[in-house]
C-alpha cells in the first residue's frame, strides 16, 4: 500500500556519481518537492505500459526492475538501493516492471515538476543526461554479463558490483533472494547456490546466512570480474 506525504531529502544522495555541491543543492531542490511513498515488500511501483509520468529515488531498501517473457519467465534487468534514482524514460510509457523488494521508501517526483525544474534550472539538464548515460553503461554491462561470462564470472561480477554500490566493507547485506540474482543473472537458483558454495569453499567467500556476504579475498574475485 502506498502513503504520500510532502518531504526534504537530505538523508541521500540524489546521483550515483559523484557532483560538486552546485548540482548537489539543485538536485535538493528538485527532490524538496517530491513526494514519500512507502511500498511493502513484493509490491509493484508502476508495470511494464503503464504512463512514464514519475521519477523516484530510492531513500531505503531496494527495488528490482524487470520484464516478464512470454513463457512466463522473469528476466530481472536492475537493483535500485538507497540513494539511486529510477524510472527515468525516453518516451511515455515505462519499459518494465518495478517492485519493492523489500518495504521500501521512496521519493517521487512528477515528469511535468521535472520539465519546469529543468527550464528554470538548465544545469540539471546535464546531470540527468549524465545519469541516463549511466544506466547505458550498466546495461551494456550486463548485457555483456548474459552473453559473454561464465557462472562463475556472473556470480563474482554481481558480488563485486553490490560491494561497492552497498560500501560495507568485506560484508555485503543482499535484499535480494537468490531467485532474484538468478533473474539477474540468467542462471538458474540452483546454479546461483552452487557457485556461491564453490566460491565459499575456494575460501573467496563466508556465507554466515543466504543473505549476508563477507568477502575473503578480494583480489582473486575481482579477477573473476576483469
Amino acid at each position: 500500500m502506498l502513503q504520500q506525504t510532502t518531504i526534504g531529502s537530505r538523508a541521500v544522495r540524489p546521483f550515483p556519481f559523484d557532483v560538486d555541491a552546485k548540482v548537489e543543492d539543485e538536485a535538493e531542490t528538485l527532490w524538496s518537492a517530491a513526494t514519500r511513498q512507502t511500498v511493502a515488500a513484493n509490491r509493484a511501483i508502476y508495470s511494464e505500459g503503464d504512463r512514464a509520468d514519475r521519477m523516484f529515488k530510492v531513500v531505503s531498501g531496494a527495488v528490482r526492475t524487470f520484464q516478464l517473457l512470454e513463457d512466463g519467465r522473469r528476466q530481472v534487468n536492475a537493483f535500485y538501493l538507497a540513494g539511486e534514482m529510477f524510472g527515468l524514460e525516453a518516451g511515455e510509457s515505462y519499459h518494465f516492471c518495478a517492485e519493492a523488494i523489500t518495504a521500501t521508501q521512496l521519493l517521487v517526483v512528477r515528469r511535468e515538476a521535472l520539465k519546469h525544474r529543468m527550464a528554470s534550472q538548465p544545469s540539471l539538464i546535464g546531470d540527468l543526461w549524465r545519469l541516463t548515460a549511466f544506466e547505458l553503461e550498466r546495461a551494456q554491462a550486463h548485457c555483456v554479463l548474459l552473453g559473454r561470462k561464465s557462472a562463475l564470472e556472473r556470480v563474482a561480477s554481481f558480488l563485486i558490483q553490490m560491494n561497492e554500490r552497498t560500501h560495507g566493507g568485506n560484508a555485503i547485506e543482499l535484499p535480494m533472494s537468490r531467485q532474484d540474482i538468478a533473474d539477474f543473472l540468467g542462471l538458474t537458483i540452483e546454479t546461483v547456490s552452487r557457485t556461491m558454495t564453490q566460491l565459499e569453499d575456494q575460501k573467496l567467500i563466508d556465507m554466515p546466512s543466504a543473505r549476508h556476504i563477507v568477502i575473503r579475498d578480494r583480489r582473486p574475485l575481482a579477477a573473476l570480474d576483469s
